[in-house]
């Protein structure tokens, strides 16, 4: 026999209403145990990009350093060249003088 035929509408509709509850109950119990895990994976996640991060600024203050070195070198090379160019003009100049 079936549990209807033993008791009465009632009974069923407050059986089946708890059975509804439980169901509902235990839905929203494992989603948010999942969002608690998704929200766990996500923080790790964000302390790795945060970790890298850190890392890219620190390589792009040596990069910056490092290329700012190579400008001073470069502006000395010119100051040299120039220096070099005129003492060449002189030499010619005065050549063309002895000539």
């Amino acid at each position: 026999m079936t549990y209807l035929a033993a008791t009465g509408w009632s009974d069923a509709a407050i059986a089946i209403a708890g059975i509804a509850f439980v169901t509902i109950v235990a839905s929203v119990l494992l989603w948010q145990i999942f969002a608690t895990g998704r929200i766990a994976v996500s923080s790790r996640r964000e302390k790795g990009y945060r970790q890298l991060v850190d890392e890219l600024a620190t390589v792009q203050r040596e990069t910056t350093a490092e290329l700012q070195r190579a400008n001073e070198a470069l502006a000395q090379l010119r100051a040299q060249t120039h220096e070099l160019e005129q003492g060449l003009k002189e030499v010619d100049r005065v050549l063309k003088a002895v000539e």
